[in-house]
């Protein structure tokens, strides 16, 4: 493909899991051919997410926050795709699920901005630090996808 080959991660919500929808989500971005490289379900503990959420340390919201993202086990997925960070983001729709539009993941199945069933990378090097954060190299597999070109134009690298 292109330079525009990025990876991004996304975290499914302890509401995600509790919902039963987390297959109905995954599906989303197969659909729109957006390959799985890495895929795991784990438990967070204070220290990694103290090391996601450092941006937000002392907020009202910190403490709440982590409280909920342990309430249930998480599922991480790496995602790889063209100008995939964007392209996941756009599909998640805006943080709080009360002003995401139909047809985004939040827009559909989130009605809280503390409940909003998943997280995505914000921007490139986000996604570089986070994936680095829950996943050891081993743990992301690269592979080639036969109807690539049903997705994506690969002669012009779009």
């Amino acid at each position: 493909m292109s330079d525009k080959l990025q990876r991004t991660l996304i975290i499914l919500k302890p509401d995600a899991i509790h919902r039963g929808i987390v297959g109905e989500i995954i599906d989303r971005f197969e659909q729109k051919g957006i390959k799985i490289v890495g895929m795991k379900m784990a438990k967070l503990s204070d220290l990694l997410l103290d090391k996601h959420y450092a941006q937000h340390k002392g907020k009202h919201f910190f403490e709440p926050t982590k409280k909920y993202m342990q309430m249930l086990p998480v599922v991480l997925v790496v995602l790889e795709g063209l100008e995939v960070v964007r392209v996941v983001r756009t599909m998640c729709g805006p943080t709080d699920g009360r002003n995401a539009p139909p047809g985004t993941i939040r827009g559909d199945y989130s009605g809280a901005i503390s409940r909003n069933i998943i997280h995505a990378s914000e921007d490139e090097k986000a996604a570089y630090r986070e994936i680095k954060l829950y996943f050891k190299t081993t743990e992301i597999f690269g592979y080639d996808k036969p109807d690539a070109h049903f997705y994506y134009d690969v002669e012009r690298g779009e």
